[in-house]
């Protein structure tokens, strides 16, 4: 009998080892977000397998995508953090659809980035959004042949939000729009360290983490420093 304990024994720890050295060659840690080498698919859903390729052929070379619990919603900011090995809680940023309920009445779509009808704003999960600092952004960025009270930015009735990104609630990503929606990136964003942050999927149980710099390149958005703690 004593025999036989100590051969399990030597066997779970050569497991445990194993275990180990992969977690030490996949360097996932807070301080190494991502591999180094190129990123795999977790799964052949359809969604994740269109996002994936969007994001390879529009250049990305570091990204990941994480299945979460049905209840992740339900949990503290600092348990999501754990389960999308991120960083911080300040890494954890949402996309949300806004309208300009004041827009002339030939702005109907998003033709204009500099002066559209809806925009995503992306914004940390810590942050406060400031829709005014928005405002006075897109009245400078049209150097002000724009009255100011034609911008007034509301957040967009969720049946909207999904017609324009065809993605459901808690699940709307800047990847792979039905809509090519200007962008606005919260400047807090831009300075997060490490140089990755996480953002909805596609799917409310699928979360995409990115590479920062990577994003600001390739989808160009407006940073705005457009919340406040």
């Amino acid at each position: 009998m004593e025999s036989s304990l100590a051969e399990l024994e030597e066997v779970q720890n050569e497991i445990l080892e194993r275990i180990s050295k992969l977690e030490s060659s996949l360097s996932l840690s807070p301080q190494h977000p991502f591999p180094p080498s190129p990123i795999t698919k977790t799964s052949s859903c359809d969604t994740e397998s269109r996002l994936f390729a969007i994001l390879e052929s529009t250049g990305f070379t570091r990204f990941l995508f994480k299945r979460v619990p049905s209840d992740y919603y339900d949990l503290p900011l600092e348990s999501r953090r754990h389960i999308l090995n991120a960083p911080s809680v300040h890494h954890l940023c949402k996309s949300i659809v806004l309208v300009n309920t004041q827009a002339p009445s030939n702005v109907v779509d998003c033709t204009d980035r500099n002066n559209s009808k809806y925009y995503v704003v992306v914004v940390q999960y810590t942050a406060r959004f400031n829709a005014e600092t928005v405002k006075n952004f897109l009245y400078s960025l049209n150097n002000g042949k724009i009255p100011k009270k034609k911008f007034n930015l509301r957040l967009a009735p969720e049946e909207t939000s999904v017609k324009l990104t065809g993605y459901e609630h808690n699940a709307v990503t800047c990847i792979g729009m039905k809509t090519d929606i200007p962008v606005i990136l919260d400047e807090a964003i831009a300075k997060l360290d490490p140089d990755f942050f996480w953002m909805g999927g596609g799917e409310t149980d699928l979360k995409l983490g990115l590479k920062i710099s990577e994003f600001i390149n390739i989808v160009k958005p407006f940073i705005v420093s457009c919340s406040g703690a």
